[in-house]
């Protein structure tokens, strides 16, 4: 995503999103994963949703952007963040949950699918997964980045065998019903 790494376009990013954050996916994660499990956020961005999740969870956030990981660090030196790609995930570590806002609908369905097979190496067994997306069907570019919005159906179709769905719910963010998540437990 070499959108984000331009820092005219991480700001205007920070400024555009100042006034949401995840509170509504961090609670419905919090009836799936107990509190006290080590998280990786996937897609952190500025970090609002990770300081809300660092207060129930041994959180980890992530990014692909150097500048949203360097820039999260010299805030919040205690709080451990790393460069990571959600697509390889190049990690051996072990999480009991992965938690991701609006980020995994930046990927190609191809990289969709690939990205859910290496959450599943990096969660272990019985692992909850919670992401959500822009509701929708249908792909495309914008200034450089990519966009797929899906719905429960067409999302159902990537996950494969590795998870089980515990729940998807339709919510508002900007408009109303423009939003979905589905939380998944790893087998």
């Amino acid at each position: 995503m070499a959108y984000y790494d331009d820092k005219e376009n991480v700001e205007q990013y920070i400024r555009m999103a100042a006034k949401y954050d995840g509170r509504l996916l961090v609670d419905a994660l919090g009836k799936y994963l107990p509190h006290g499990s080590k998280l990786l956020e996937l897609g952190m961005g500025p970090g609002k949703d990770l300081l809300m999740l660092k207060r129930f969870y041994q959180v980890v956030g992530s990014d692909s952007s150097a500048i949203f990981v360097e820039r999260f660090r010299e805030l919040h030196p205690n709080t451990r963040v790393e460069l990571l790609d959600a697509v390889t995930m190049e990690t051996e570590e072990q999480f009991q949950g992965i938690y991701s806002n609006k980020v995994l609908y930046h990927l190609t369905r191809d990289e969709l699918l690939t990205s859910f097979d290496r959450q599943a190496r990096v969660l272990t067994r019985g692992g909850i997964a919670l992401h959500s997306f822009w509701y929708g069907d249908e792909e495309g570019e914008h200034q450089g980045l990519h966009f797929a919005y899906y719905n429960e159906d067409t999302l159902k179709a990537l996950i494969g065998p590795t998870y089980d769905i515990l729940e998807t719910r339709q919510y508002t963010e900007m408009e109303t019903g423009d939003s979905f998540y589905i939380v998944l437990r790893k087998r």
